[in-house]
């Protein structure tokens, strides 16, 4: 009965048959029996999941819906929306997790009677994990609820004690509050005996009996998933999902980069994300069950499901807060090891006229326009003498004149100890190169004459498919080490250098890289310029063999035509499309790979879903954009798995030709009949697409040419990157001086 709250809408039921939205609306208008709407608009109807389920059985359209899409869809269509489901079902899981013979208890019964016994079986699970459970007796050692043994007295940025804890609220069920939590370095005033242990509000409210009635079915469908993949696989999936399908609402901290920030960070005890989002830099930490992690986000939702992806991760201790991090800080008395943030760029609002006296700028009052200067002055306060604090910044606060006096004063103090520029597209923004800072909060013995410069421009990727992140991470890391074990470096052309501090303090403090390193000087660049020449010469020798023959009419040819949609049903080739996750270690051909005809390069969110794999001889079509391309898959590209706007088509070679397929796809006239528009996008049905009917011998005549134009387009590409690498090696030694104009 429950199931019927779970609605679905017409893309929803394409998804779960592998069809388009087309072929749903013609099952709603040719098939009377087809359920009927329960919600949504005319325009955009929603139906309930299990009357479409119990449809496409009957049809024999669907045999059995898959777990997955069958969770994910009971998830997106939950009555409350589905943050609220992400959270009840993060709940369970970690229940199931941490106490699977408690579930399976509570879950033997009815619907109603697992929402009856299920609230107060994960108040149990939840208040230990997130402040609310009883506290470590004397020399147990400190475990995830050590935080809680430690005196109920706050500090403020300066370390003086202040009278009361500010206590952040939020009108959701799912918020969480402020809670008092340990110093991890001596305050600079000795903090009085607490006669009494410290109050402290849960991460998350448990949710009641009558909260979780609509989520048991997605509950029920949560744990059968977690039985097969684990419990903290099915929350990323799940949260992956979510994530990838509304892009727009989130701003994420890509796995690679928050890698990278967690080793800048080095080893900590306690860490601090106060800009959390989902949780991306904590989970990058390597936690121990000795270890403390605190967040906090604006989002009550986003902080609740951060504590639930971090409890499934780890053991160590969770601390969770939501509110605004700048006007109500949830831990104003911590002093934290680390602290790794990803915070706002660019935002006006962020308490310039209300927090002018706050005494956690003790390197200056950050103008309007500076409100990344005000994150890093609150990590600054956060953290323990000698503490490290790593910040994604965009590259506008390194340069920017309204900042000049707040940099210059994080310089003398030798709190701001690196800037790295990273490559464009390692983080959204992509069409910048953003700057990762180190800083450290100065303690009485800091001298830091000199500042480390890094700049990993040259490790960008070709097109959309992100940076070289292995060699991003070994320069970085390499430079910061030595950097931090000599306090110095010694310049590493184009690369990285330590800066004098004394040379940066001039009127702009401007402290961008590429401002301060020189390029790389190319070593021999006259003879590595004329070995391109020669390259190049070699390969446009190789493109005049490869110029097709003059072009011979061919007599009038009337072949009967098939569809790729009636060869796929008819067993001749299989279709798949790109999926929305994969594995971190396993490249992905991108749309983007396809039209350039470049090697894989993109990535996609790691969760436990199936990626579809790439085999040779398989033919793939980009359906976005317009145009009419196609690939079949070498050896070099065979593995990756396939992106997204990508159709993989995989012939049986006893009846098809892949180059024959390939070639027929990509006539103009067939991709215009099989194209449609929508508004400023063209969108390409590829079961439309037609060839022609022929025996395998002819297919492979047709092949061969097809195979021979491909050699000749790749060989016209290769020459225009020498080309280009040519002319712009040229440009750059005549304007530095390595190359003489004669």
């Amino acid at each position: 009965m429950q199931d019927n709250a779970t609605e679905v809408t017409a893309a929803g039921i394409a998804r779960l048959a592998g069809v388009g939205r087309a072929a749903v609306s013609n099952w709603r208008r040719r098939h009377a029996d087809f359920p009927k709407p329960v919600g949504g608009t005319e325009t955009s109807p929603s139906f309930a999941l299990a009357e479409i389920e119990a449809w496409l059985r009957k049809q024999g359209k669907l045999a059995e819906v898959p777990l997955r899409e069958r969770v994910w869809q009971q998830l997106v269509g939950h009555p409350e929306g589905p943050l609220t489901a992400l959270v009840h079902t993060g709940c369970v899981l970690l229940l199931i997790h941490e106490r699977p013979t408690v579930w399976l208890d509570a879950s033997s019964g009815s619907d109603a009677r697992l929402a009856a016994v299920l609230s107060g079986a994960l108040e149990p699970v939840l208040g230990p994990r997130f402040g609310g459970g009883p506290v470590n007796e004397p020399g147990e050692g400190r475990g995830v609820n050590s935080a809680l043994t430690q005196p109920a007295v706050n500090t403020s940025a300066t370390g003086q004690p202040v009278n009361t804890p500010p206590t952040v609220h939020s009108t959701s069920a799912l918020h969480t509050t402020a809670a008092p939590s340990a110093t991890s370095a001596p305050q600079a005033t000795p903090a009085p005996q607490a006669t009494t242990t410290p109050q402290v509000t849960p991460t998350l409210r448990t949710p009641t009996s009558p909260q979780l009635l609509p989520s048991v079915p997605l509950l029920r469908g949560a744990a059968e998933l977690a039985a097969e993949v684990g419990a903290r696989q099915a929350f990323e999936f799940l949260l992956g999902r979510h994530l990838d399908a509304n892009p727009r609402q989130y701003t994420l901290t890509p796995a690679d980069l928050a890698g990278l920030m967690a080793d800048l960070a080095g080893p900590a005890r306690t860490v601090l994300d106060p800009a959390c989002g989902t949780g991306a830099l904590l989970r990058a930490v390597d936690a121990r069950p000795d270890q403390e992690l605190y967040a906090q986000d604006s989002a009550p939702e986003l902080a609740a499901l951060t504590a639930l992806r971090l409890a499934l991760h780890s053991r160590a201790g969770v601390r969770g807060a939501a509110g605004d991090t700048l006007r109500a800080d949830a831990y104003p008395e911590l002093r934290a090891d680390a602290v790794l943030c990803h915070p706002p760029f660019n935002e006006r609002n962020w308490g310039h006229d209300e927090l002018a006296y706050d005494p956690r700028w003790e390197y200056g009052f950050p103008a309007r326009t500076e409100s990344e200067l005000a994150w890093v002055q609150h990590a600054l306060a956060r953290l323990a003498d000698g503490g490290a604090a790593v910040l994604l910044m965009p590259p506008a606060a390194a340069s920017r004149r309204s900042g000049r006096r707040i940099r210059a004063d994080l310089l003398r103090r030798g709190a701001l100890r690196a800037v790295v520029a990273l490559p464009v597209g390692a983080a959204p923004p992509y069409n910048i190169p953003l700057h990762v800072w180190v800083l450290r909060r100065p303690d009485r013995t800091s001298a830091a004459p000199e500042v480390l410069l890094v700049d990993t421009g040259r490790f960008a990727g070709e097109g959309r498919g992100g940076p070289d992140w292995a060699a991003v991470r070994e320069a970085v890391l390499d430079a910061w080490r030595a950097f931090e074990r000599a306090g110095r470096l010694e310049e590493r052309p184009g690369l990285a250098r330590s800066v004098p501090v004394i040379e940066l303090l001039d009127d702009d403090v401007d402290l961008a890289p590429a401002r301060h390193l020189p390029p790389a000087a190319v070593a021999d660049g006259a003879e590595q310029l004329t070995a391109v020449r020669e390259r190049l010469g070699a390969t446009l020798r190789l493109t005049a063999d490869l110029t097709p023959p003059p072009a011979a009419p061919a007599p009038d040819a009337r072949w009967p035509l098939t569809t790729v949609g009636e060869l796929a049903r008819g067993g001749a080739l299989v279709m798949r499309t790109g999926g929305n996750g994969g594995h971190a270690r396993v490249p992905v051909l991108t749309d983007h790979d396809v039209l350039a005809g470049t090697a894989p390069s993109g990535t996609l969110p790691e969760s436990e879903e199936e990626a579809v794999l790439t085999e040779p001889g398989d033919v793939v079509v980009p359906v976005l954009g317009g145009g009419s391309v196609a690939r079949v898959i070498d050896e070099a590209t065979g593995g990756a798995a396939l992106g997204r706007s990508l159709v993989l088509l995989r012939p049986d070679r006893t009846a098809l030709d892949p180059w024959f397929l390939a070639g027929f796809l990509r006539g103009t006239a067939n991709n215009r009949q099989a194209s449609s528009y929508a508004s400023t996008a063209t969108r390409l049905d590829v079961r439309r697409l037609q060839l022609p009917r022929l025996p395998l011998d002819e297919q492979r005549r047709y092949g061969a040419r097809f195979r021979a134009l491909d050699e000749f387009e790749r060989a016209l590409r290769h020459a225009s990157r020498l080309g280009d690498q040519l002319v712009r090696g040229m440009y750059d030694g005549l304007t530095d001086g390595t190359v003489a104009p004669d």
